[in-house]
């Protein structure tokens, strides 16, 4: 059995494992194992709740520390929010509950963030912005998804070649509006309690690099221990620049290994 520690992914609002596929493959070259996890908000069901991602995403984590392999949890956009809570009460935080025979023997090893924002405990994604919808979605309480308003190629993709750009978006799925208007008794600071690698995606034109950075500071100034890193790239680095996101994954995991 491998020792590395299983590499966990969760991706953001609206879109489905194939996001990762680029730097999956290469990782797993190297003999890592990679769990992709499918958000339930994002297979067309408007009553999804925030819980039910956090769970989707927890139960695997679970699944490997049940079979003592330590876990690094990688999260993109909204997949920052549900990634961060759900590595509660699974890392080796000092005031976390001690592992018997009975108990799993893996943990969390920390957290590998990019273009994100960072959990604060009780708050829920749409607070998190601001109390509204940013410019580029609307919510359409009619449907009960979240409605992307803006040309989503520019959006997410705008530095894939167009063919490959128009490709992915034709891959996004419906979004539950219902995980980014509540939930917010389930959010919790999960990055408190690990070390953090931070992916800063400097061309990015959803979640601008000068929020970013503003929110790596408060994070820093929050106690979290953040280590930075930058790519040139939009909101989508795992895309359209597979191999600087895997050498930051690989510094990342390294790094925490030890």
């Amino acid at each position: 059995m491998s020792q590395k520690p299983t590499i966990v992914f969760v991706p953001g609002a609206w879109h489905n494992i194939s996001t990762w596929e680029k730097v999956t493959a290469p990782l797993e070259a190297q003999q890592y194992k990679c769990i992709c996890v499918p958000l339930p908000s994002t297979m067309g069901n408007p009553s999804t709740t925030f819980l039910e991602d956090l769970d989707a995403v927890r139960n695997v984590i679970l699944a490997e520390i049940a079979q003592g392999h330590d876990v690094v949890v990688v999260v993109h956009s909204y997949g920052g929010l549900v990634g961060s809570s759900a590595i509660k009460s699974l890392t080796k935080k000092p005031q976390s509950v001690s592992p018997s025979p009975t108990q799993p023997t893996g943990h969390v090893l920390g957290l590998a963030m990019m273009a994100t924002g960072f959990a604060a405990t009780g708050i829920s994604f749409i607070d998190h912005v601001g109390g509204k919808p940013p410019p580029f979605w609307k919510a359409d309480t009619e449907s009960g998804f979240a409605v992307i308003v803006a040309d989503a190629r520019e959006l997410f993709y705008h530095d894939l070649p167009e063919e490959e750009g128009n490709l992915f978006v034709s891959r996004l799925e419906k979004q539950a509006l219902k995980v980014l208007m509540e939930g917010g008794e389930h959010v919790y600071s999960g990055w408190k309690d690990v070390p953090v690698w931070y992916l800063m995606t400097t061309d990015d034109r959803t979640f601008p690099v000068e929020a970013q950075t503003h929110l790596v500071q408060l994070a820093r100034g929050g106690g979290g221990d953040v280590t930075m890193r930058e790519v040139e790239s939009s909101h989508s680095p795992m895309l359209s620049k597979p191999k600087e996101t895997v050498e930051f994954i690989l510094e990342a995991v390294a790094a925490l290994e030890r």
